[in-house]
């Protein structure tokens, strides 16, 4: 897994946002389109494109779009 590949995926979970907006030091929680829905779009992702499982609350401690692929990477 590379952090590219995971920027344009996490980035491809947003339907309003441009995805040139989004890289890895990116507060995604400060996005106008972060909601509880997007949220679970990303857990979504990570499971089903990465096959690793991470928590709402690991998520939740993360900050850039750079800390939650590390998380990932990390299971």
């Amino acid at each position: 897994m590379e952090i590219f590949g995971f920027i344009t995926s996490f980035a491809d979970q947003f339907e309003d946002t441009d995805p040139k907006l989004i890289t890895k030091e990116t507060v995604f929680h400060d996005l106008d389109e972060w909601d509880s829905l997007t949220a679970l779009a990303i857990l979504n992702m990570c499971e089903k494109k990465y096959g690793k499982s991470i928590t709402f609350e690991e998520m939740k401690n993360c900050v850039t779009v750079e800390d939650l692929f590390t998380v990932v990477q990390s299971k």
